[in-house]
């Protein structure tokens, strides 16, 4: 069997952990392993390599994407897709790694004919039907080590600081590194953004002694500058911006996302070698299971409110 892998959209920590999974549990399976360069416009544009266990040697560690992701408008047409069908023609199977926009390439490839099986892997964390997706923890991580030292200069300055992190439809980036830096407000998309209530907390707060302040802002909430500039107005507390953008996507993978790469490349591949096909490999929490598109792509993940509750209870 031919099985291609791929990545697509936005870049995520882990996705190399995710193409050695996938090369070497082929090769070990008896596959043989083909990589598409630069996503779906590479495969529009035959860019296919062979790979073999020396090609992913020494790249479990490294961010971003040996085999380069790229978006690319000409896909989102049916010319494109059908381009892209062609050249998958000599594929058994094609593995894609990203998020949303990668799962609706890969259901409009299996409408084409390519038996297909993805992979989640997005900093946002927004696929349902999976707990986590790939590089979803470091990003967390790369945000709260930021903060961190954010709070440094804050409490030196005795300012308050917004930090505006990524997550323009969902945000659980914001939500978990906002609870784990200890963020006295948090403003997510899925929430309504209460200036009011963000500045009566810092009020109270500097009443009883408290000289700095972390806000974290999810950018499809608000801008960080605005929120900061509403705050200053409103409590005549110095505050600064800080927007970390895409710091957030890059460095090395944490343990957990090179463990849950390893176990989702090698459930794709398990699947593809079982016939299956048209299905994201989900982590349900110990297990995997292969969910259709179509379940995956007709829900969103809802934000837990236990966690907004609990940041707001620790920020009194």
């Amino acid at each position: 069997m031919r099985i291609g892998v791929l990545t697509s959209g936005g870049d995520a920590p882990g996705m190399n952990a995710v193409i050695r999974a996938v090369v070497r549990r082929g090769i070990y399976g008896g596959a043989e392993v083909v990589g598409v360069r630069r996503g779906y416009a590479g495969l529009i544009n035959g860019e296919l390599v062979p790979l073999d266990v020396s090609s992913v040697a020494d790249i479990v560690h490294r961010g971003g994407t040996m085999l380069l992701t790229a978006r690319s408008a000409a896909f989102m047409q049916p010319e494109g897709v059908a381009a892209a069908a062609a050249q998958a023609a000599g594929l058994g199977a094609l593995v894609v790694i990203g998020g949303d926009g990668t799962l609706r390439g890969a259901q409009a490839l299996e409408a084409a004919g390519v038996a297909t099986v993805a992979v989640p892997a997005t900093i946002d964390n927004d696929l349902s039907h999976t707990v986590r997706t790939i590089g979803f923890d470091t990003a967390v991580n790369t945000v709260m080590e930021a903060v961190d030292r954010i709070r440094d200069t804050a409490t030196a300055h005795e300012r308050t600081f917004v930090v505006e992190v990524m997550g323009r439809r969902r945000g659980f980036i914001a939500l978990h590194a906002g609870l784990a830096v200890g963020a006295e407000s948090i403003l997510v998309p899925e929430e309504p953004v209460d200036l009011e209530a963000v500045c009566e907390r810092l009020t109270r707060g500097y009443a009883r002694g408290k000289r700095h302040s972390i806000i974290v802002v999810a950018e499809g909430a608000a801008s960080g500058f605005e929120v900061a500039e509403a705050i200053e107005r409103r409590t005549g507390h110095e505050t600064r911006t800080t927007v970390l953008g895409h710091v957030q996507r890059g460095g090395s993978p944490t343990a957990y996302d090179r463990v849950l790469a390893a176990r989702l490349g090698e459930a794709a591949v398990a699947h593809v070698l079982a016939g299956g096909r048209g299905a994201m490999m989900a982590f349900r929490g110990p297990d995997i299971a292969p969910v259709p598109y179509a379940d995956v792509l007709d829900a969103e993940p809802p934000l837990d409110r236990r966690l907004s509750e609990l940041a707001a209870v620790l920020a009194i």
